[in-house]
């Protein structure tokens, strides 16, 4: 769940390189990796999965305001000098005297992008309980094991849920459909799991410093992105 503008890009020059670069390798990873075969279970064409992809991470840096929970709390600044000390990204610190009102948002890559795709799933005539079922399995999961962090939001594993999600699709689902029941049931089940139930939840809520709580951002898209992905792949 992130913090700070709604077009929200943390170490500008650093991401851009990076963006840069991946950019030409990143197509040929869709064309010829594993992220084409994910697609094609889905039943994409590389190319879809191409643009699909592209919109998910440009998107993950736009935030929609909902609305505000009527809290004011710190406005929290990234230690850009820990940035290369840990492997999930900068620390952050909360100082003493800088309020904000805090507000809920709904991200559009980590939110918006895969709640269409799984609708469009769920339109192709497939029985709906194996969906319902897996669905409700990942999203207990994550809500068991989904924490607070300071200054972003909530975070979850990035690997737990993919395998949850990958067994309770093979368990539970007609082998043809399964691919669709491990994506709908991993990026629905995360963000009812990771982020709407605890928004819902005033125990959660308290903790939470961070001006801007984004319903599939920072915290929680990396493992929405990944079980999504992951979970169709070992489906």
């Amino acid at each position: 769940m992130p913090r700070g503008p709604f077009f929200h890009f943390p170490l500008a020059g650093l991401a851009f390189f990076v963006l840069f670069i991946g950019l030409g390798l990143l197509f040929v990873f869709v064309q010829v990796g594993i992220i084409t075969v994910a697609f094609a279970k889905l039943g994409l064409t590389p190319w879809q999965g191409f643009l699909l992809l592209m919109a998910t991470l440009f998107g993950s840096s736009i935030n929609l305001p909902l609305f505000k929970t009527g809290r004011q709390v710190h406005m929290c600044t990234p230690d850009l000098g820990s940035f290369f000390r840990h492997v999930r990204g900068p620390r952050y610190s909360c100082p003493e005297g800088q309020l904000m009102d805090q507000q809920v948002c709904i991200n559009m890559g980590g939110c918006i992008i895969p709640c269409f795709l799984s609708f469009h799933l769920l339109t192709l005539g497939s029985p709906a309980l194996p969906f319902i079922l897996c669905t409700a399995i990942v999203a207990a999961a994550c809500y068991k094991m989904a924490r607070p962090l300071q200054g972003v939001g909530i975070g979850i594993p990035f690997l737990i849920p993919p395998l949850i999600t990958a067994l309770a699709a093979m368990l539970l689902a007609p082998p043809e459909t399964a691919p669709h029941v491990a994506y709908v049931a991993g990026s629905l089940g995360t963000l009812i799991g990771a982020d709407v139930l605890h928004l819902l939840t005033p125990r959660t809520m308290s903790q939470l410093e961070a001006p801007m709580l984004s319903i599939g951002g920072a915290g929680t898209f990396d493992g929405i992105f990944i079980t999504g992905i992951l979970a169709v792949l070992l489906a």
